[in-house]
């Protein structure tokens, strides 16, 4: 009676582990099909992403013109023309015609999905590529000229908000233009700001998006310090970084700047350029100089460098903020849009 007791106990034991061995290869086949369904380098836990995308897979079918309600510019020329002002409107015209980054400034969440929404439907309408920018982040601008965002409390759940709506568009993000090159000068930021950076990033990956940090510009931070900022941000798992948002360095000297970034981050990040105001160089200040013209078209670049697109980030005529004559930031200043239009790189 033992020995047929300790048989059958035998018998249950082979049967147990035969049955843990059909589920470990059931497991271990689905997890081979997890890797095979999951594009290398943007797993949905959103925890890695290593293998960086073309231009071409970053920005497919290229860059999406804004809707005609986002589009400040062809709004200005309609009324133009309306008002017989020829001149004005064919001349405002060659900025309305260009593709632009819609920025995403208002911390409400409801007003940020429906721009978002309307900027996507528009953009598959295209069947093109729509490019946003994130700009609320807490003590924005560090109080200056673009003072304002969201609260510490709201700006996760804000970003969580704008990336749902964007959800599964391939939509290119630039994440808080000036975020991290302002540390250096506004050292109340510091790690706190780079903390919330990379918990947007967290948000960010795993949704089929293509995200860009902020990569300041030249002779503003130096290298070794900004490529240690990005990789505390973040950069590591996505895309890369964006150079010259906003600003005004010539498209040569910001590409040499940039590939001495990424090479100071490693693991090889990509970056954009923007370029909507860079015809005539620098001009001795960053804030709505006199004399600065409009650059070379958009475009997404053939993608055989790290140079994934020059992009238009900054709207052709919106004010810096209230230096040389202008307005407050973001607002329409048709005489300066003029001037850019008048100074333009001419190819």
């Amino acid at each position: 009676m033992p020995e047929q007791g300790n048989r059958s106990r035998r018998g249950a034991g082979r049967r147990q582990w035969a049955w843990i061995g059909g589920a470990a290869v059931v497991v271990a086949a689905l997890v081979t099909t997890l890797l095979l369904v999951l594009p290398a380098g943007d797993h949905q836990d959103g925890r890695d992403v290593t293998d960086r995308r073309t231009a071409a897979q970053a920005f497919p079918g290229g860059l999406a013109q804004q809707p005609a309600t986002d589009n400040q510019a062809l709004r200005r020329e309609s009324d133009a023309r309306a008002a017989g002002d020829t001149t004005t409107a064919s001349r405002l015209d060659v900025i309305a015609d260009q593709p632009v980054a819609t920025w995403l400034t208002d911390p409400s969440q409801d007003a940020t999905r429906q721009v978002v929404r309307r900027v996507v439907r528009d953009a598959e309408q295209q069947d093109r590529t729509p490019v946003f920018v994130l700009y609320a982040i807490p003590d924005r601008d560090c109080g200056s000229y673009s003072a304002g965002g969201t609260t510490e409390r709201d700006y996760l759940p804000w970003v969580r908000s704008a990336v749902r709506a964007m959800a599964g568009s391939h939509a290119v993000v630039l994440v808080e233009p000036d975020s991290i090159a302002q540390i250096h000068v506004c050292k109340r930021l510091g790690e706190d700001r780079l903390h919330l950076l990379r918990e947007a990033v967290d948000e960010l990956i795993g949704h089929g998006l293509t995200v860009y940090l902020d990569g300041g510009n030249e002779n503003r931070v130096p290298v070794a310090t900004m490529a240690g900022w990005l990789r505390q941000a973040g950069v590591d798992r996505v895309q890369g970084f964006a150079t010259n948002v906003s600003n005004f360095y010539r498209v040569d000297q910001e590409r040499a700047y940039a590939d001495r970034l990424a090479d100071a981050i490693g693991d090889d990040p990509h970056f954009v350029i923007d370029v909507s105001r860079n015809g005539q160089g620098w001009k001795g200040t960053w804030c709505n100089p006199p004399g600065a013209g409009l650059g070379q078209a958009p475009h997404v670049t053939g993608g055989t460098t790290r140079l994934d697109a020059l992009l238009w980030v900054k709207t052709p005529g919106l004010s810096d903020g209230t230096c040389h004559g202008g307005p407050p930031a973001g607002q329409w200043w048709e005489s300066y849009a003029l001037a850019l239009v008048e100074n333009r790189k001419q190819d």
